[in-house]
């Protein structure tokens, strides 16, 4: 089947490719992949950012987010079959959904909400997760009146830093300059949740990584971390992982209407290579999604 792999590290490194279908493991459902989400993360571990803690083998199909249907379960699989819709950001080390077909685990697996379309859905695994896992599993945040926003910043016409001030938890998704400006927003005590980084060691550890390893990792973040604590408040990087009881809830609230994805553009399979370059450009209003039906 055709594939887009990382043949290389590096930004000329990914190419189509046929490789030969998924292997189902007992505890696997194979999904043939209706669409496929695009991630800033595609581009970082297409460029081998996180090599030296993620371990893929060189030639791999990329993809880190994915909806379709169910052809296929292993023989310990119980909750799901075939011809299920799905959605799901399989785990770290099986990824791989720039593709036709798809093993996952079915732990990483949940049934697509109802109130979305396949290719809807397919924009949704990797940022909820990240966004759930940073602000119910980490921050701690309590159920509030609505969703929505209380006060909304123009980045181009105002310096957030200047007109904020008062918060517990920041939740950063650009790092550099956002990231140390975020710190000062805060509340003593408060916490910035980074999700673009730079780690810090408890990434590492996350990946059971030497302990060397994250002592290097540490490094990364040395600066900022120094910063938060002369603030009196705290960084940590998330690297959130694939959860399919996180987005059994997930899709609950978007079957209640509760949530929405916002999807910027869709490109057909065969302009995956073009769908990433449009990502990295930084022109996408939402998420960029990939079909393949």
């Amino acid at each position: 089947m055709k594939a887009f792999v990382v043949e290389r590290y590096g930004k000329d490194g990914l190419r189509a490719a046929d490789v030969p279908e998924p292997v189902v493991g007992d505890g696997d459902v194979l999904v043939e992949v209706s669409a496929a989400g695009i991630n800033p993360l595609d581009k970082m571990v297409r460029n081998g950012e996180f090599k030296r803690l993620l371990k893929y083998q060189t030639p791999f199909v990329l993809g880190h987010d994915v909806a379709g249907v169910v052809t296929r379960v292993g023989s310990a699989v119980r909750d799901f079959q075939v011809g299920d819709e799905v959605y799901a950001r399989p785990r770290d080390l099986r990824i791989g959904t720039f593709a036709p077909y798809i093993a996952i685990d079915q732990d990483d697996v949940a049934l697509k909400p109802a109130s979305l379309t396949l290719h809807e859905a397919a924009a949704v695994p990797l940022v909820s997760l990240a966004a759930w896992q940073a602000l119910v599993d980490r921050a701690h945040t309590q159920p509030v009146r609505s969703l929505g926003a209380d006060v909304v910043v123009d980045y181009t016409k105002e310096d957030f830093a200047e007109v904020l001030s008062g918060y517990d938890v920041v939740l950063d998704s650009l790092g550099g300059e956002n990231l140390k400006k975020s710190l000062t927003v805060l509340n003593p005590g408060g916490q910035a949740i980074g999700v673009a980084g730079p780690p810090d060691p408890g990434f590492a550890k996350q990946l059971g990584a030497p302990k060397f390893l994250g002592v290097v990792v540490g490094l990364l973040s040395r600066k900022v971390r120094k910063q938060a604590r002369k603030l009196g408040v705290s960084y940590s990087f998330l690297f959130m992982q694939a959860n399919g009881a996180e987005l059994r809830e997930l899709a609950a609230l978007y079957n209640a209407g509760h949530l929405r994805p916002l999807i910027d553009k869709t490109f057909p399979f065969d302009q995956t290579l073009e769908a990433l370059a449009y990502v990295e450009q930084g022109r996408a209003n939402g998420k960029v999604v990939i079909t393949l039906d």
